[in-house]
């Protein structure tokens, strides 16, 4: 009985290829991350002082607020 083992890796052009096509989607994500936290930020500024207060804002803290889990604090 013979035996055929193939050792089949992956070519140097079709791993540098995944690579690029996930660096594109890494930024592709981040800017998707990036637009809804601005998207956010317009929101809020488009409110009114009283708006803003009911939700515990002041209107200087917007940005804290929309980025606040980025911060340790």
């Amino acid at each position: 009985m013979a035996n055929i083992t193939t050792n089949v890796s992956a070519s140097p052009l079709r791993e540098g290829w995944k690579r690029f096509v996930a660096a594109i989607v890494r930024g592709m994500e981040a800017q998707a991350r990036v637009t809804a936290r601005r998207n956010r930020i317009e929101a809020l500024e488009a409110k009114t002082d009283a708006e803003l207060t009911r939700m515990g804002i002041r209107r200087e803290d917007i940005p804290y607020h929309v980025f606040r889990d980025l911060f340790y604090a």
